[in-house]
């Protein structure tokens, strides 16, 4: 009798004692001023504040002259201006950026190697269209078979190539198609692997934004060819067909495209300061149309605009209450940096908040989503991304989670 009065009296005390972290729902706004409150601090940075007499000027998007374009923030994948972003075109040559992309793949797994001799075949020598001028029987090297794809848009090469990785054309466009879907290029379908005409080839320019965007990231050490401006192979030295390349020094690729079909299109993407963009124009009159089609819209991303990188990946970002855990908190932050691109000047009229799952339950596994990261500007939605778990939490004893179901009791969520 004296023992169950005692555990009833310690319960008391401990549900009395309790450290308990406030939790909010998905939709419930955490108190501001709280000191476990989910709102985030921002990163302090000196932004000039325009007076009344320098109002917030809000520019105009190039009027371009293609079917459709894209301007994209590489960091954060947000998209700054748009014309036809998901509407199906032709990509003609754009389709090597996905053929080099799958060969990529192959050297960084180790399956290929750079210097790996390539037979020619007959099928490769005879493909129509832009050519590198290799020649049936020979051996190249793979190093070379590449800088003939990105550079001088060999039709021949990307048929050596892809026979020599996947054992025959069809099965490499299969490749193509399965990374497509990967990542995400949900307009997308490849029917060959240099982008002659084809009625079930095509693509959009918000999907040759995405796979520039992997092309750079993913693979940085082979993304130095597509800044190449020249290459030679047995005597004949081709140029890089992208123009902005000798125009500006900030750009460092991407690729061309034309067909009758196609029209005109150029990928590019240029860094300056730290901050990197990626346009997209497809569908121009001429080839010097989407040149300076992609030189305006670079020119208007960086004049107009900033890339601010708000949080760091793994970087704790609060603690927040786990019940029946074996530690009580659990640090969350985020995954990857998060990075967000907005109007010049408006970096004080950013918020961020945590919006928590409710109630969090041990057992945590590092990595798992607990709720998210919500970027508003200037009070509307901007962007938001996955809040997880930085570290384990296993279930707690027999007598912690006796603890916490009693306090879950009292849980309101």
């Amino acid at each position: 009798m004296k023992k169950k009065r005692l555990l009833t009296h310690l319960l008391s005390v401990a549900l009395l004692t309790s450290p308990l972290l406030p939790v909010y729902a998905a939709n419930q706004p955490a108190p501001a001023a709280a000191a476990t409150s989910p709102t985030v601090s921002l990163p302090t940075a000196a932004v000039p504040i325009p007076s009344p007499s320098q109002p917030q000027l809000t520019p105009t998007v190039p009027a371009l002259n293609a079917n459709g374009f894209v301007l994209m923030d590489a960091a954060s994948a947000q998209i700054i201006a748009t014309k036809n972003p998901d509407q199906r075109m032709a990509p003609a040559s754009l389709t090597k950026m996905m053929t080099s992309y799958i060969i990529s793949s192959a050297l960084k797994q180790g399956r290929i190697h750079l210097d790996d001799l390539v037979p020619i075949s007959k099928d490769a020598w005879q493909t129509g269209g832009s050519k590198m001028f290799v020649k049936v029987g020979d051996q190249v090297r793979a190093r070379d078979l590449m800088q003939g794809i990105i550079v001088d848009s060999g039709n021949d090469a990307c048929v050596a190539m892809a026979e020599f990785v996947a054992g025959s054309q069809d099965a490499f466009v299969s490749l193509m198609n399965q990374q497509a879907a990967a990542l995400g290029m949900t307009g997308t379908h490849f029917a060959d692997v240099n982008g002659l005409p084809n009625p079930n080839h095509y693509t959009t320019p918000r999907d040759m934004a995405t796979l520039a965007r992997h092309l750079i990231y993913d693979f940085p050490e082979d993304y130095k060819w597509y800044s190449q401006k020249w290459f030679t192979y047995s005597g004949i030295k081709q140029p890089n067909r992208n123009r902005l390349l000798w125009r500006d020094a900030s750009v460092d690729g991407v690729k061309t495209g034309h067909t009758d079909e196609a029209g005109f299109c150029l990928v590019a993407s240029a860094e300056r300061n730290g901050t990197r963009l990626i346009s997209v124009v497809m569908g121009a009159p001429t080839d010097a149309a989407r040149a300076d089609d992609n030189e305006a819209l670079l020119t208007y991303g960086f004049r107009f605009f900033e890339t601010h990188k708000l949080y760091a990946a793994n970087a704790t970002l609060n603690k927040v209450r786990v019940y029946q855990g074996a530690t009580e908190t659990v640090p969350v932050g985020v995954n990857n940096d998060l990075y967000v691109v907005i109007p010049a000047g408006q970096y004080q009229n950013l918020k961020a908040n945590l919006v928590l799952n409710t109630p969090i339950k041990a057992p945590i596994k590092k990595g798992q989503p607990l709720g998210k990261v919500n970027v508003n500007l200037n009070g509307k939605p901007l962007m938001d991304m996955s809040l997880v778990a930085l570290q384990d939490d296993p279930e707690g004893s027999l007598w912690q989670r006796t603890m916490d179901r009693i306090s879950l009791m009292f849980h309101k969520g």
